[in-house]
C-alpha cells in the first residue's frame, strides 16, 4: 500500500443507506466482464447524481479495455455530466493511477467532479494498491472502502489470486457416472450428461480465461471446447494442451480455435513436430519435467500468469486431472454426476496417487474441499467444491 493510502482511514467514512444498493448494482454489472476483460480484471462502476438519481453503469470491455469507470462516464449524456458534479461515482475495484493501454481512471473521476467514491475492493496490484484511493482523497473527494467487499470479491477472485500467487486460480470439470466413472472402457466418445448440462459447461467456457486439456483427451475424442451456446460463440477463450512430445494431429478439431492453441512440452520433443506445429499457428512452450517426466504443471502455471491468464477451466482425462490434484492445482471442482453406473472396468475420474499424495489430498484438512453448491441440472447434478479461502484482508463494510 502507498504511504499516502495509509494516511487515510477510508472505512471510517461516513456510509449512507443506499451504498449498499447501489454497490450491488455495480457488482452485478461487473458480471458482466467475467471470462471477457482479458488479463484486466472484471469490474463494475455505477454513477449516481447529486440528487439521488442513477444515471450510468459500465464494466469492463472485452479484452479489458475500456475500464468500467471509462465506460460509465462514456454513457453519460451532456446531462448526466452535469448531474453527476457532486453525485456519487461506485466501483467494485480501486480505480487505477497509472497509465497502460488507458489513462488513468482516478484521473477521469476526479474530472468528473464527483463528490463521493465509494469502492469495494482496493486493487491488490503493486501499481496499484492504495494509489488511486490516495490520489482521489487528495483532491477532498470523500472515499469509502469495504462496502458489499465480500460480494464484489466473488466476480473478482480470479484476478486476486492471480496477483497474489502469480498463476492463475484453477477449476477443473469433471463429468462423472454415479459410480466415479468417466468413460467405458473402450474410449469410444458417448455423452455422460444431458444437453442441459452440456449447455451449463459451454457457459463455463465462456466465463474463463483459458481452457486446459491434455493429448489424451484430444486424441481419443477430438474436441473443440469451445463456446457453443448461442450468444457465446465469440466467448469461446485460448485453449492450452499438456502433450509431452506434441503428438496433437495437424487435422484435430481444436486447430480451429481462433485464438493460438498453446502446447506445453518436454524438451524432449523431436524440432521438427515443434517447427511443423509452430508454422500451424501454435505456441510450443518447452518445460521442465516432473518425477514422472511429464510438463510440469506448477511450470505451466506460472508461465499462463505471466500471460495474464487470471482464471483456467480444465476439461482432462484420468491422468491430467489426478496430476493436477496430486500437485495441490486446483482451487475448485465442477463435479457433474449422471445416473449411468459404468462398472469397476470403465476409466475412473481420478487415478491412482503415490501414498504420500493420498494423505495430502483427502487427510490434511487444509487441502480439504468443501462442497459450496448444489443442483440439479436436467437430469445430471451439479457439485461444486472449493478450498477453504484463505485470509485476503476483505473487511466488510
Amino acid at each position: 500500500m502507498s504511504k499516502a493510502a495509509k494516511t487515510q482511514d477510508f472505512q471510517s467514512n461516513p456510509l449512507f443507506p443506499e451504498d449498499t444498493r447501489w454497490m450491488r448494482a455495480a457488482v452485478m454489472a461487473a458480471k458482466r466482464g467475467i471470462g471477457r476483460s482479458g488479463v484486466n480484471p472484471p469490474v463494475g462502476c455505477v454513477l449516481i447524481g447529486a440528487n439521488g438519481q442513477l444515471l450510468a453503469s459500465g464494466h469492463t470491455g472485452a479484452g479489458g479495455v475500456p475500464h468500467a469507470e471509462s465506460a460509465a462516464l462514456a454513457n453519460l449524456d451532456d446531462a448526466g455530466r452535469i448531474s453527476l458534479q457532486g453525485g456519487t461515482a461506485y466501483v467494485t475495484l480501486e480505480p487505477c493511477a497509472h497509465h497502460g493501454k488507458t489513462p488513468p481512471c482516478a484521473d477521469a473521476l476526479i474530472a468528473a467532479g464527483i463528490a463521493r467514491l465509494v469502492v469495494a475492493l482496493q486493487d491488490p496490484d503493486p501499481r496499484v494498491n492504495g494509489n488511486g484511493l490516495a490520489q482521489i482523497a487528495n483532491e477532498g473527494i470523500i472515499v469509502c472502502l469495504g462496502v458489499e467487499a465480500a460480494l464484489a470479491s466473488e466476480s473478482l477472485k480470479y484476478f486476486i489470486h492471480k496477483i497474489h500467487n502469480d498463476k492463475p486460480y484453477c477449476s477443473l470439470k469433471i463429468a462423472a457416472s454415479i459410480d466415479g466413472r468417466i468413460a467405458l472402457s473402450d474410449r469410444k466418445k458417448r455423452w455422460l450428461t444431458g444437453p442441459e448440462m452440456r449447455r451449463y459447461v459451454h457457459l463455463l467456457r465462456s466465463q474463463a480465461d483459458a481452457i486446459i486439456t491434455g493429448i489424451g483427451t484430444v486424441l481419443a475424442d477430438d474436441p473443440q471446447l469451445n463456446c457453443r451456446n448461442e450468444g457465446l460463440e465469440n466467448d469461446s477463450p485460448p485453449i492450452f494442451i499438456f502433450d509431452r512430445l506434441l503428438r496433437i494431429p495437424t487435422a484435430a478439431a481444436i486447430l480451429q480455435s481462433p485464438h493460438p492453441l498453446t502446447l506445453f512440452c518436454s524438451e524432449a520433443a523431436s524440432e521438427p513436430r515443434r517447427q511443423a506445429l509452430s508454422d500451424a499457428g501454435c505456441v510450443i512452450v518447452p518445460l521442465p519435467g516432473d518425477a514422472e517426466g511429464r510438463p510440469d504443471i506448477g511450470a505451466a502455471l506460472r508461465y499462463m500468469g505471466m500471460r495474464g491468464v487470471n482464471h483456467a477451466l480444465v476439461e482432462a482425462g484420468t491422468g491430467l486431472v489426478t496430476s493436477f490434484l496430486a500437485a495441490d492445482a486446483a482451487d475448485c471442482l465442477y463435479w457433474t454426476q449422471s445416473d449411468h453406473i459404468l462398472g469397476g472396468d470403465a476409466l475412473p475420474a481420478v487415478g491412482q496417487f503415490a501414498s504420500q499424495t493420498i494423505n495430502a489430498v483427502a487427510i490434511f484438512a487444509e487441502n480439504r474441499y468443501i462442497q459450496t453448491h448444489y443442483q440439479a441440472i436436467g437430469g445430471d447434478r451439479l457439485i461444486i467444491l472449493q478450498k477453504p479461502n484463505a485470509n485476503t484482508g476483505i473487511t466488510q463494510a
